[in-house]
């Protein structure tokens, strides 16, 4: 029974749709990128499909758009190209940064390994400087930054050589203040070394053996004196600076302490005068060359003047330092230095007595061996004989302490004075006056 329809191929046996063969003259469809001839298991002919309807058309015509534009082709990502400059600026940037970060974390773990295998690190770790490493104005780096520029080194010749000490400007018309053995024996004339190593000439404007200090003159503009302090009221600690030219090495800094106060001492050369000290007592160390220099307190203030040193050596050895330094208070020196400038020699300061002996009395004191009548002692009621036992409250062991205690002081100063007289013991206030010549 058929249905009206021959499904028989021209010289050939009837084809049941979905036999799989295509109708004659019709190409078979192929899939894109399959070989020609080929038949394609995902793509085939649909006149042949065995499910198509046999009424629908053959093809299904969409017409396209009018005027449309050929489709932009399409790049496969995959595919290689050529590159970019920015591709090709941006590659050795990259390498740099990496390279230098690794060389850094290297770098890094070197320092915290102790860098080369075996090798230890050295020092610690790094920490803020502590406050005395910032050199404040009142640290010690300080004090020394602000007085170095008036300090001078002092060069006299003489006869036997070239003396050389240090000084300090106090005025700023050039006055430098030094001692007395610094310029003794020379010819007047001296040569000033600054702190920047220029040099200028200068001369001696006075002198005053007994107490050790001298007043010299240079002549340049623009010089900084030095600040004044009180050498009364220091106290045994305090930290000082001594500053100066010790063993011909100028701007030399060197730090300590108030050792005593009032160390009373005689000193001089043979054949030349004896000094008389109550001086500041300090553990800085101090050399031949420092004489005439500075001791400052921790303000940068001049307190002392740098004159003379204790050592353990034999006579005609150079003696150095143990720690055992002395200077004159600054303001028993500054009003000597006055005098000088001003009448071109100091004023000695007097008791109106005369100590004798070597030593101390029994149970302790200096005896007075005679008292000028019209002098300080006697109009204060002390006679020969008397043992005095104590000035201003320091106690008197030897008569060098009377001596250098009471040139310590101005004329016109009040002492008082504690002394014995057979088995009583006194009280009397002493003006002090300055010597007759």
């Amino acid at each position: 029974m058929t249905d009206g329809w021959d499904w028989r191929q021209p010289g050939g046996s009837p084809t049941p749709p979905g036999s799989g063969a295509a109708p004659a003259g019709r190409p078979t469809a192929t899939s894109p990128g399959t070989p020609s001839g080929s038949t394609s298991p995902w793509w085939s002919d649909a006149l042949a499909d065995p499910w198509r309807d046999p009424y629908a058309p053959a093809a299904v015509v969409v017409p396209g758009p009018v005027g449309a534009a050929e489709p932009e082709p399409v790049t496969d990502p995959d595919a290689p190209g050529r590159p970019r400059l920015r591709q090709l600026l941006l590659i050795p940037l990259v390498t740099a940064l990496l390279a230098g970060a690794l060389g850094g974390a290297l770098g890094y773990a070197f320092a915290v390994t102790g860098g080369v295998a075996g090798q230890p690190l050295l020092g610690a770790g790094q920490q803020d400087p502590p406050a005395l490493a910032q050199r404040k104005p009142e640290s010690l780096a300080g004090v020394a930054e602000k007085v170095l520029p008036s300090v001078v080194t002092v060069r006299v010749a003489s006869l036997g050589g070239t003396s050389e000490g240090s000084g300090f400007i106090v005025s700023a018309e050039g006055h430098v203040v030094t001692n007395d053995h610094v310029v003794a024996g020379g010819t007047g004339k001296a040569t000033v070394v600054f702190n920047d190593g220029s040099t200028a000439p200068a001369s001696v404007v006075g002198q005053d053996p007994e107490s050790d200090i001298a007043v010299i003159k240079v002549a340049r503009n623009g010089l900084r004196p030095v600040e004044f302090g009180d050498s009364e009221a220091l106290a045994v600690g305090d930290p000082v600076l001594a500053i100066g030219s010790p063993l011909s090495l100028t701007n030399t800094v060197t730090a300590g302490i108030v050792s005593a106060l009032d160390r009373t001492m005689q000193a001089g050369e043979p054949g030349g005068p004896t000094r008389y000290y109550a001086a500041i007592q300090t553990d800085a160390a101090v050399n031949h060359g420092n004489s005439g220099g500075p001791l400052v307190d921790s303000a940068g203030r001049v307190i002392g003047v740098n004159s003379t040193i204790k050592s353990l050596v034999a006579d005609g050895q150079e003696a150095g330092n143990i720690g055992l330094a002395f200077a004159i208070p600054i303001n028993q020196a500054k009003r000597i230095t006055q005098d000088i400038i001003g009448t071109g020699r100091a004023r000695r300061t007097v008791i109106g007595a005369q100590v004798g002996g070597t030593g101390s009395t029994a149970g302790g004191g200096v005896r007075l061996a005679a008292v000028e009548p019209s002098g300080p002692a006697a109009g204060a009621g002390l006679k020969a004989g008397d043992v005095i036992l104590r000035l201003n409250g320091r106690p008197m062991t030897d008569p060098t302490d009377l001596i250098a205690l009471v040139r310590k002081f101005a004329p016109g100063s009040v002492v008082t004075v504690e002394y014995r007289r057979g088995s009583s013991r006194l009280n009397a206030s002493v003006t002090l006056a300055a010597d007759a010549k």
